[in-house]
């Protein structure tokens, strides 16, 4: 069974929207793809539209990390909260799999 990682505090960041707005394209993205395949379309061109929508989710995962490290990392070695640094190793480790 998987840890699960969790906080309990709440905070913004400066690119919420933006990461919002990404993951929704990402997601009509999919669903385009999606289509794609109940239609039989060429499987290279699916395959292309499916290695776009890892980049975009990537992509958007970058951003995250970005404003995490900015935002909760700084925070967390400010207040030696040193548990922040662990689940970000965990989370790293996860991201580039």
């Amino acid at each position: 069974m998987e840890n699960k990682v969790e906080h309990n505090h709440n905070h913004s960041h400066k690119n919420t929207k933006a990461v919002v707005n990404r993951l929704s394209r990402a997601i009509g993205h999919l669903e385009s793809v999606k289509r794609m395949v109940e239609e039989g379309r060429d499987c290279s061109e699916v395959l292309i539209q499916v290695s776009a929508v890892k980049s975009s989710i990537n992509n958007i995962g970058k951003i995250i990390l970005q404003d995490h490290i900015e935002h909760c990392i700084v925070n967390a070695v400010e207040t030696g909260d040193e548990q922040v640094l662990k689940d970000l190793n965990t989370a790293i480790d996860k991201f580039v799999k």
